[in-house]
């Protein structure tokens, strides 16, 4: 997914961990940190993501279960330079990693890492413009439950962006469904992974 596996065990323990690929640590030098993010960009074309979001400077956004960085980094770079980004992850290390990335952008400063349980969004209400979940819902205990709590983070006409394998799909679509989100729009960027754009639904 993201990169090569390194942390097993944070991804068999990770509920809102991206893949094992997303927590490998970034490479030692500044080359192989490019080549391994160019890899990457190739192979899943994340701009189609900031796409998705719909997203532009000023933006706040959120990246759960945001590993090191792989997608953060165009989050950053497309709400910069006076939008936000919360990065989250269960495991602090990863994000260290993360900052190890973005520093290394020039993007340090708008990225907020958030170490968060398992089971619960850790994004305060009615912040956000977008929270994206990239290879994560899957992990989650109560996916239903998660999306749901997470709805009440976004701003009046916010979006929760999903994207997963296309074998995680369905699961995908019949939690949102529950949870009462509404699908605005999918796509499938790449032949593996879909993404797919929701709102939530007005109570009435």
């Amino acid at each position: 997914m993201r990169a090569a596996f390194v942390f097993s065990v944070l991804v068999v323990l990770s509920a809102c961990g991206k893949h094992d690929a997303e927590h490998k640590a970034p490479a030692g030098s500044s080359s192989e940190v490019a080549d391994e993010q160019a890899r990457f960009d190739a192979e899943r074309k994340p701009e189609k993501l900031v796409e998705a979001m719909a997203i532009g400077p000023g933006s706040k956004v959120a990246d759960v279960g945001a590993g090191s960085g792989l997608i953060t980094v165009h989050l950053a770079r497309a709400v910069a330079p006076s939008g936000k980004v919360v990065a989250t992850d269960i495991d602090g290390s990863v994000l260290d990693l993360l900052q190890q990335r973005l520093d290394a952008a020039g993007l340090g400063q708008v990225v907020e890492k958030r170490v968060v349980a398992a089971d619960k969004p850790g994004l305060d209400d009615g912040g956000y413009d977008a929270i994206l979940l990239a290879e994560v819902d899957h992990y989650f205990p109560d996916p239903v439950k998660w999306l749901q709590t997470a709805a009440a983070a976004l701003k009046p006409g916010g979006r929760i962006v999903i994207s997963n394998r296309i074998y995680h799909r369905a699961q995908s679509m019949d939690a949102a469904r529950k949870a009462g989100l509404v699908l605005k729009s999918e796509s499938t960027p790449v032949p593996t992974h879909f993404i797919a754009v929701f709102t939530a639904e007005p109570k009435k």
